[in-house]
Order: C-alpha cells, then sequence, then structure tokens
C-alpha cells in the first residue's frame, strides 16, 4: 500500500448531536441525518440542491421485530481518509481513496437496548453507508425478514434499469427506461440503477463488498424507492442470517454531473477490503477462445470434431498463433469435457463428476500442449458440477496445470450463493485458479480483496445473437457503460466478425451474425471492463482480417482510465492506458454522428496513432474499416465520423 493516511476522530455525546453532516472532500456533497420517531432519517445535497429527501433508515427482524423507532444517537465519530493503494487487476493500477466518514452509533431506548451502528463515507463522486452490528450482550444472532433503506429521490428523475419479476435470474435483460412516476408499484430493479435528474445530474445506485449477506434490488414502495433483499431459497420472508458482530454491504450513490465521472469511478473498489491472496506472482489476465459460442467451428478436418485432443489443439494452436493467453476447454455439441449423467451443459447429474474426463479427452494431454505452445487452459463447468466438493476439483485442476473456470449457471443473489461465490473465490485462490463467473449477479468490486475473480456476466450479451430474432443491438450496447458496467467487469462474448446490417440480420445458432460494425466490436473491448476478454470466434473468420491485428494486442487489465466523452444512450469514448500506450474506444448508438475528442489526457510529447475507423461504405458492408497512422499530441483533438452502429479505436504508441 502507498500513500498517506490521514484521520481525525472526534467522538461527540449523544446531547451535542441534533443533526450530523458530513460533506465530500471538495464540498459538492452534503449527507444530513436526523432521528425521527419513526426511524433515523437521511437527506443528501448535491451543488445545493437535494436530489435525496428525508430517506427511513432501519431493519426488520423475525425475533425482535422493527429496529428504527425509538433509538438515540449514543455516539458518533469522525475521520477523513486520503490514501492510495495498488489493485492487482483492475480500470486502474493505483487508486486514490478520498473520503470523510462517519460512524453513527445507535442504541434503542427500549429495555433490550440494542445497538447498531451506520458508518457513512462520502467521495468526490458520492457516497455510502453501510450498517454494523457491533457485538453485544443482550444480542448474539439475528434472522432479518426486511432491511428498510429508502432512497427518497427529489422530483420525477428518468430510471434506467432492468425490471424481474423473481430473484432467481440471470441478470440478463434490456435496460427499461422510465420516468420515476410511471414505475410499477413493489417490481423488482436490479442494480445498479441509473437515476437522470434535470440539469444533468446523475445518480447510480447499487452496493459494494457484498459478503456473507443478501443481494439487494431496489423496488418503489409507497412512493419511496427502498431496498428489497433476496430472500434464501423455498420461502420468501427470511433474507439474511447471521451472527454478530456483522456488517451489511455497502449501499452506494454514485453522483455526479458528468456521466464521465460516474464510468472512471474507483468507489466500489475503495468500499471493499484489501487483498487477502498473499502470493498473486501466478495471477496473469488475458483473453480467451470460447468456441461455444461460434458453434464449436473447425474447418475441414482429418479427425472427428469432439470432446478430444485433436479438436482442442486447432483452438490452442490459434492461440499461441495469435497472442490469446488462454483456451477455453467447454465440451462439444452441448456436451461438457467432463464425466456426466445429464442430457446437456445446462443440467448436472447424480454422477457427475469434473475430477474425470469424458473417456475420449485426456485433460492432462491437453495441459500439456498448451503449455508447450504458452497457452493457458480454461474450462467451462456447472457451478453444481463442482460444490461442494471445491477442495478435490480444484486440486485435481491444479494437478492438471489448469489455470481458471468460467463457472456457470449461478442465476441466484441469496445470501447462500453469495457465500457459495466467495467460497469458490477463496478456494480457487488456494490452487491458483482464477474465476470467471456466468449466469450470475452483478459485481459489487470484490475483485480487490480477491483479484482471481477476473470477470462475471450479469449482463444480455452476444451470445443472444445464436438464438434471439433480432440480436443484441448497438443501442442496447451503448447502455452497458451508463448502467451495469458502473458497477465492474462485464463479460460479454466478444469477438463477433460477421457484422451485418439489422435488415440483414438473422439468428444462427452456429457462425453467429453480429448488428454494429467490425470497428464497433474492436471498440468493445477498450470500453468494457473485463480481465478476460473473450475472442469468441473461430480461427477462420479472424485470421486475414482486417482489425484482428488489434485484438491480438489490446491489454484487459489497465493502469489508468479516462473518460474524454460520453452522452448517455449515444455514445461513449473511454480511454485505457497500458504502461505507456493509450487505447481508445468509441461505440455508437444506431444514429450516425460525428464527435471531437480531445486528447488532453495525454503526457507531453508524441505519440503515433494506429486509428481504426468506419470505412465510407460500412452501410453496405459493416465489416469495412479503415486503417491510417498519425502522429498526435495532447495538443490534438480528432474528429470522429461514427457510422449508425459504429465505432473507433485508437492504440496511441509513445514516440
Amino acid at each position: 500500500m502507498v500513500g498517506l493516511i490521514i484521520s481525525l476522530i472526534i467522538s461527540l455525546p449523544v446531547f451535542a448531536q441534533k443533526k450530523v453532516v458530513l460533506k465530500s472532500p471538495d464540498g459538492n456533497i452534503i449527507f444530513s441525518l436526523k432521528i425521527s420517531p419513526k426511524a433515523p432519517v437521511y437527506s443528501i445535497m448535491f451543488k445545493g440542491k437535494t436530489i435525496i429527501a428525508d430517506s427511513e433508515l432501519g431493519f426488520t427482524f423475525k425475533e425482535t421485530g422493527r429496529f428504527g423507532a425509538d433509538v438515540k444517537i449514543s455516539k458518533t465519530t469522525f475521520k477523513d481518509v486520503d490514501e492510495s493503494y495498488e489493485l492487482a487487476v483492475g480500470k486502474a493500477k493505483t487508486v486514490c481513496d478520498h473520503h470523510k466518514e462517519v460512524t453513527i452509533s445507535f442504541t434503542e431506548n427500549k429495555n433490550t437496548q440494542r445497538q447498531i451502528s451506520l458508518v457513512v463515507r462520502v467521495f468526490n463522486d458520492g457516497l455510502a453507508f453501510r450498517y454494523e452490528f457491533p457485538k453485544q450482550n443482550s444480542w448474539s444472532s439475528y434472522t432479518m425478514t426486511d432491511e428498510n433503506s429508502t432512497f427518497n429521490v427529489v422530483g420525477n428523475p428518468m430510471i434506467h434499469a432492468l425490471l424481474w419479476d423473481s430473484y432467481n435470474n440471470s441478470h440478463e435483460g434490456f435496460y427499461k427506461k422510465f420516468k420515476f412516476n410511471e414505475a410499477k408499484q413493489d417490481t423488482l430493479m436490479d442494480m445498479p440503477a441509473l437515476l437522470e435528474f434535470p440539469d444533468k445530474v446523475y445518480m447510480a445506485i447499487t452496493e459494494a463488498n457484498l459478503r456473507e449477506y443478501a443481494g439487494m434490488y431496489l423496488i418503489k414502495h409507497n412512493g419511496v424507492l427502498k431496498s428489497q433483499l433476496s430472500s434464501l431459497q423455498g420461502q420468501s420472508e427470511i433474507k439474511v442470517k447471521a451472527v454478530l458482530p456483522h456488517h451489511t454491504p455497502w449501499r452506494v450513490m454514485m453522483i455526479s454531473n458528468r456521466m464521465e465521472t460516474l464510468i472512471a469511478s474507483n468507489i466500489l473498489v475503495n468500499l471493499n477490503d484489501p487483498v487477502e491472496i498473499k502470493d498473486l506472482s501466478w495471477l496473469k489476465p488475458g483473453k480467451t477462445s470460447f468456441h461455444w459460442w461460434n458453434g464449436d467451428i473447425l474447418p475441414d478436418t482429418t479427425f472427428a470434431p469432439g470432446i478430444n485432443f485433436e479438436t482442442n489443439k486447432y483452438y490452442i494452436d490459434f492461440c499461441a498463433r495469435n497472442h490469446i493467453e488462454y483456451h477455453s476447454v467447454i465440451g462439444y455439441g452441448g456436451f461438457a469435457w467432463y464425466k456426466s449423467d445429464a442430457s446437456g451443459y445446462s443440467v448436472v447429474g447424480p454422477n457427475t463428476d469434473v475430477t474425470k474426463t469424458v473417456p475420449s479427452l485426456d485433460m492432462q494431454q491437453v495441459c500439456d500442449y498448451a503449455k508447450q505452445k504458452g497457452v493457458g487452459i480454461h474450462v467451462w463447468v456447472h457451478w453444481k458440477a463442482i460444490y461442494p466438493r471445491l477442495e478435490e476439483s480444484f486440486a485435481q485442476f491444479e494437478k492438471w496445470g489448469i489455470k481458471g473456470m468460467m463457472v456457470d449457471f449461478m442465476e441466484r443473489d441469496d445470501q447462500e450463493m453469495v457465500n457459495i461465490q466467495e467460497e469458490i473465490l477463496k478456494k480457487a485462490a488456494q490452487h491458483k485458479l482464477f474465476i470467471q463467473f456466468h449466469g450470475a449477479f452483478k459485481p459489487t468490486g470484490l475483485h480487490r480483496t480477491y483479484p482471481n475473480e477476473f470477470t462475471r456476466e450479469g449482463a444480455l450479451n452476444y451470445e443472444f445473437n445464436k438464438w434471439t430474432k433480432e440480436g443484441v443491438s448497438p443501442d442496447h450496447d451503448i447502455d452497458m457503460p451508463f448502467t451495469r458496467l458502473l458497477a465492474g467487469a462485464t463479460d460479454y462474448h466478444l469477438g463477433g466478425f460477421r457484422a451485418v446490417s439489422q435488415a440483414k440480420f438473422k439468428t444462427q445458432y452456429t457462425r453467429p451474425l453480429m448488428n454494429g460494425t467490425r470497428c464497433h466490436m474492436l471498440a468493445m473491448y477498450v470500453v468494457l471492463e473485463s480481465y478476460l476478454a473473450m475472442v469468441a470466434d473461430y480461427p477462420q473468420a479472424y485470421e486475414g482480417q482486417p482489425g484482428f491485428e488489434f485484438l491480438q494486442k489490446v491489454p484487459t487489465s489497465w493502469d489508468e482510465i479516462y473518460v474524454p466523452k460520453a452522452e448517455l444512450g449515444k455514445y461513449v469514448t473511454i480511454a485505457r492506458r497500458k504502461g505507456n500506450d493509450w487505447y481508445v474506444g468509441t461505440i455508437n448508438n444506431t444514429q450516425s454522428r460525428t464527435i471531437e475528442v480531445p486528447l488532453d489526457f495525454l503526457s507531453d510529447g508524441n505519440y503515433t496513432a494506429e486509428i481504426y475507423a468506419d470505412a465510407p461504405d460500412t452501410e453496405r458492408d459493416p465489416n469495412h474499416l479503415t486503417k491510417q497512422a498519425k502522429t498526435l499530441n495532447k495538443s490534438n483533438k480528432i474528429s470522429i465520423k461514427l457510422a449508425s452502429g459504429g465505432g473507433q479505436v485508437m492504440h496511441l504508441i509513445k514516440q
């Protein structure tokens, strides 16, 4: 850890406290809390305007009922923090954590005198609070039926959110846009949810450091946004069971009048615990093949395609030729690589065993060959196939030489599943394995603590081009940076190299087609944050194709992020630095436009810019692009002409 922590701790007795006020370091965000007869209530101002009016806080417990009414503030403790630290993987290598903090201790006036503290941190780009349950003589454990955190938004902001009718879901859907007044009562809103206030004030609500707790949604209840926790399986009443001491995740409100600020924010990792993995020397972010997406495509062969060495060798050789760090061993034709009596990928049979391969595959042979070629092996598994035999499974993976895995079909975010995911991460790290969660809930910044979490899905992505009528459109892609991406790494089945116009799009399970231009796809590798990006098409779709050389060299973990231009729902430009090089990606919605991007984020001196842009005839063939080299510096502005569904990428190399 590098940097400096400056702490000023002041404790005030209850008689000195009528209202607790905490300001961000720059003074633009002000949090206020007071005690009302029903509950503690807080409010938030941004640049002099109230955006969250009085909002109640509290809980309902099965054993003891509601907590919040008839409480007093028994103690307040203030602290200033200004430090920096390094991430093993992330959108920035060195992260600044500058915030003001207050811990407010509540004590019930009842005979039980239960105590709960509210910890609030205010940053320049948002604020967060969490509840802490200290160890106490009169209260040793709880069964929670509701967390009653509310967000009483002012006015009628536009909401951008995913809507659900069940807690058990894949978190993959199209974002809805609606006025707050139009939100249906008690409908689950996934997080992050973006609220767009007048005068271009933006607030994204999400959570950080989700551990030993249930995942949270938002609902509109009695005219106010309220927390709604995922219930434990098989019933609907109980949300969380815990032994004291305990604490909740952070309830986060990212706030700015610039979307660029929210996209670049590191507030979520700041709210997570430092790394818990001592040896990180084995950790290697990178790109991976994923032949399931393209339909298990092979060229004409002298061998029978299937779950065998030769099929995997074909893709390993491709990865080795093209600087792709990992090859995914998945299976073939809908059946997994490991022993199973199930009928396909999505189910697990009673005799499924991931420590044994199907008879046609020798995993040791595959891993040994890949190692010779400088490629790591990354496997797909159903989560029920490895859990609860984690130690046995991961020990065998390490023995074979496997480097990581996609863990799929999780599709829950109750407390049990949250704990299962952390258990997988912890055990995987002990066996030097990285994890890619699929069919999983949003990230919450836990890659700071467990940097072997490389990415997670939780977004409707290009796999849907295999089976939906219209596929994933550039309009959906542009929603990602302003919603789901605010939570962190987003796995997206990237790399489709067969772009067609929307009029020519059709469903193809093998060799899926793409909406948007080739340059739009290239730019997605820069716009999206993911420390394990897929190169999911088949080798013959890439080699010799314009733009593939960009995929060969684009990194997946970064030293710095800067967002020079972003307009909600229209376009975004994101710049990411690795070493001395910058990669700048721009994606557009379906409305063609020209934008001007300043390069003032560059350091002094000249850069050689390799620029990939939409060709003039992309309307006829969206795979066409132009490539040119320019010398640029920080005083330049670059004009970018974006086709409908278009994009542009630049690789800026310091001279």
